[in-house]
């Protein structure tokens, strides 16, 4: 086995690695340091005269080896085709760990990487770890969120997926000699199920923004109605910020569920964002709680959002909230 940690790293439909790369590669490298630093390496899938336009991205966010595939085919992602060839580059690296993105694609590959390779698989990871016997523990939300579960592998590699913004990117200061290694797999016969025949765009601004809003502010069940995620609107326009809200807000009606934060939504991590009316249980703080700094406006001085803020006001949201539009 190769001691080191495999990042699968996506490329998206516009060429470009996915950020949530850099933000395991980051994690891989504080892991590594567990493993009496063992390598931090890659596997990138990706279609002809590409690799240089990564090289740089890799050397200097603290990769030791990138494992490199290439095929025409590989320019639109199709589940069984990358399936395919990942499951034979992963045989051939054989690493100890292995880390990819909760990402549409890292969801969808995933469990078919971890199924045929006969090892479990650890989802929507929050926190990742290296125990006390050097064992990889996966920490994730369970019984909805109730509660959180650290999950030891018996087989290896040892699997995780982890949702974009969980953790800090790679500074990009982390330069390394990193090795290139192109790898054979045998496609020769592959013949794809599926054909990508349109990619589309869902054009919606709030959802668009969200990923990389530096302020966000959301809203929850203390929001009541239409009018408080007006006020909501008001309040992040001023700011120049976007919008968001909590499950329960969701389920009210008062929000769309794409602009949902929490375990069963997107996760943030916004230079600033204020939770207007939402109690923080953990399951909506799981998403947001990595931001620079948290605001929060409830009337239950006991609320679970307060242990996690930076600043505090114990009032009502609609008579706050006007007010700081005005001073604002």
């Amino acid at each position: 086995m190769n001691k080191g940690i495999l990042v699968y790293a996506e490329v998206t439909s516009d060429c470009y690695l996915h950020t949530v790369v850099f933000e395991l590669s980051n994690k891989a490298l504080e892991l590594s340091a567990k493993l009496d630093n063992a390598p931090v390496m890659a596997l990138l899938l990706i279609k002809p005269d590409l690799i240089n336009e990564y090289k740089e991205a890799f050397q200097k966010s603290g990769f030791d080896k990138v494992f490199y595939v290439v095929d025409e085919r590989f320019s639109k992602y199709t589940t069984d085709l990358f399936a395919t060839a990942a499951i034979q580059a992963i045989e051939q690296i054989n690493p100890e760990i292995m880390l990819i993105g909760a990402t549409c694609q890292g969801r969808d590959l995933a469990p078919r990487i971890s199924t045929a390779l006969h090892t479990g698989l650890t989802a929507d990871c929050t926190g990742l770890d290296i125990d006390e016997k050097g064992k990889f523990a996966a920490t994730r939300p369970t019984f909805g969120g109730q509660l959180m579960a650290t999950i030891l592998s018996k087989n290896s590699p040892q699997m995780a997926t982890v949702r974009p913004k969980v953790f800090k990117p790679s500074p990009m200061d982390v330069v390394r000699d990193t090795a290139f290694i192109k790898l054979s797999v045998n496609l020769t016969n592959f013949v794809s199920r599926t054909e990508i025949l349109e990619l589309s765009k869902k054009i919606v601004n709030e959802i668009n923004t969200l990923d990389s809003a530096e302020i966000i502010v959301a809203g929850g069940r203390g929001m009541k109605n239409s009018e408080g995620f007006g006020l909501i609107k008001q309040l992040a326009d001023k700011l120049g910020g976007t919008i968001a809200a909590s499950r329960v807000a969701v389920e009210m009606g008062l929000a769309p569920q794409e602009i949902q934060i929490g375990q069963t939504g997107k996760t943030v991590s916004p230079k600033l964002y204020i939770a207007c009316g939402i109690s923080g249980a953990l399951q909506h703080t799981i998403g947001m709680n990595c931001s620079k700094k948290i605001i929060a406006i409830n009337t239950d001085k006991d609320a679970p959002i307060f242990g996690i803020c930076d600043y505090g006001m114990i009032g009502d949201a609609f008579e706050i909230i006007p007010k700081l539009i005005k001073m604002l």
